[in-house]
């Protein structure tokens, strides 16, 4: 982020005095060193004439090769569309009622669980288990960013930084209560065993939870891994695009890469061990009673 120094050094002209009268909104900033740096912006007719474009090209291409779904991609474009832009309100009067940010971040997270839970295939104990499991993922990176003085404690900076960490805490969530329950119906046997032996259907699958939650975080470590080699990650490019310099840029996305290991290490963990290791119906299959928690 800015420090106050770079902040003062921001200059941002006037708009009817730079000559741009072509009816695109791009403004200059004049970065640390006084270069200027474009501060890309665009408006609404401009986007829209760009999307159709895209869409349209998308829709032709799918129609060449013979691709189905073409309803469905006007489809997803709608969607995106309409949700998009209620967010970009909801965020707008957030900005500027920031007690309403605690709400909002609310709703993410019990449509995060409500999502991850649905994927697995849990019940309502185990999405409760999932809440609990994003909750304290998406919290311990957000409370150590903010205590540090890495990130404003305003609604601006930890709103879309705590989505970003709710979002990547769901996505492992859903990974590793698959592969916690995809591991216990493949091993059955073994799984049996430790029941018979006297466990809990809790105890025989933490036998089960680490592995599920190393493979849970195969894709965040390789995004990590080859950030800025294989792509440009999403933060990054935002900055650039609203006019910060490569090294702010840089420092938010490292901000945002090492907080998604931390969260979803934590979400992997507590979710391997809350949710039950069998699907419903599972263990009757197999002649194992059905759990009761």
């Amino acid at each position: 982020m800015a420090t106050g120094a770079e902040r003062e050094s921001l200059e941002i002209p006037d708009p009817d005095a730079s000559g741009n009268d072509d009816g695109s909104i791009e403004d200059d900033i004049a970065g640390p060193d006084g270069a200027r740096m474009p501060l890309m912006g665009t408006e609404p007719l401009r986007t829209g004439l760009a999307l159709a474009g895209l869409v349209v090209a998308a829709w032709a291409v799918m129609a060449l090769g013979g691709v189905r779904y073409k309803a469905e991609l006007l489809i997803a474009v709608a969607r995106a569309l309409v949700q998009l832009v209620a967010v970009a309100l909801v965020i707008a009067w957030i900005f500027t009622h920031p007690q309403g940010a605690f709400v909002y971040l609310g709703v993410m997270l019990v449509v995060a669980a409500y999502t991850s839970n649905r994927r697995i295939g849990g019940d309502s104990r185990d999405r409760l288990g999932i809440l609990l499991a994003i909750f304290l993922g998406a919290s311990a990176t957000v409370v150590i960013v903010t205590l540090t003085g890495a990130l404003e404690f305003s609604a601006q900076t930890l709103l879309p930084f705590s989505a970003q960490m709710i979002g990547g805490a769901m996505t492992t969530a859903s990974l590793a209560g698959l592969r916690l329950r995809d591991d216990v119906r493949d091993q059955m046997d073994t799984f049996g065993g430790y029941v018979a032996l006297g466990a809990t259907y809790q105890q025989a699958g933490r036998e089960f939870a680490a592995r599920a939650s190393e493979r849970s975080l195969f894709p965040t470590l390789d995004q990590t891994k080859s950030a800025g080699l294989v792509t440009l990650p999403g933060a990054f490019v935002g900055m650039l695009l609203g006019g910060a310099t490569p090294l702010q840029a840089a420092q938010v996305q490292l901000l945002v890469l090492v907080g998604l290991l931390l969260a979803q290490v934590i979400t992997a963990l507590v979710t391997t061990r809350v949710i039950s290791p069998l699907s419903p119906g599972m263990g009757h299959n197999v002649g194992l009673a059905e759990p009761t928690r």
